[in-house]
């Protein structure tokens, strides 16, 4: 029997979790070309490409050290709750996202809550450390209020940050 991890990517709405996903793919080099980086892979329908936007949840699998792991890429608007909480139903544990600039916004609230609740211990990825004003540090301390004032357990307020 095969090893198979599900991950959930979790954040607001343009925070980065699409490109994430296709930046991975890339890593892999499971189909992505240098020259193809401008178009993402997973907004394939012509309505997310349009609003540039998560609609429906999409995953890839990768392999790393014999683990098959499927990633799977969420909506980060609130009109497609429903749609995140089915596949946070269906993870074994989840990455949220988070713009260092912005920080936590309300669907990173909402979508943190289903996790924490679920039981789901995030790993939190800060993004976009490359933009001016970024804060880092001062979003990685907001994940942490938010998720205490969720009610995170001890466990899930030690997470790990990349």
């Amino acid at each position: 029997m095969q090893d198979i991890r599900n991950i959930a990517i979790i954040a607001h709405v343009d925070h980065g979790k699409t490109t994430l996903v296709d930046r991975m793919i890339y890593q892999a080099n499971l189909v992505r070309k240098p020259e193809d980086l401008g178009n993402l892979i997973l907004d394939n329908n012509d309505l997310e490409r349009e609003r540039g936007i998560t609609i429906l949840a999409k995953n890839v699998s990768v392999t790393y050290k014999g683990v098959k792991i499927n990633i799977i890429d969420t909506p980060g608007h609130s009109d497609f709750g429903g749609e995140v909480e089915r596949v946070l139903n269906m993870a074994d544990g989840v990455l949220l996202l988070v713009d260092a600039f912005e920080g936590c916004m309300p669907q990173t609230r909402f979508v943190l809550n289903k996790a924490i609740d679920m039981g789901k211990k995030p790993i939190v990825v800060i993004n976009k450390v490359d933009k001016p004003n970024c804060r880092p540090d001062e979003v990685q301390e907001e994940v942490f209020e938010l998720m205490f004032n969720l009610g995170a357990n001890e466990d899930q307020l030690y997470f790990k940050t990349i």
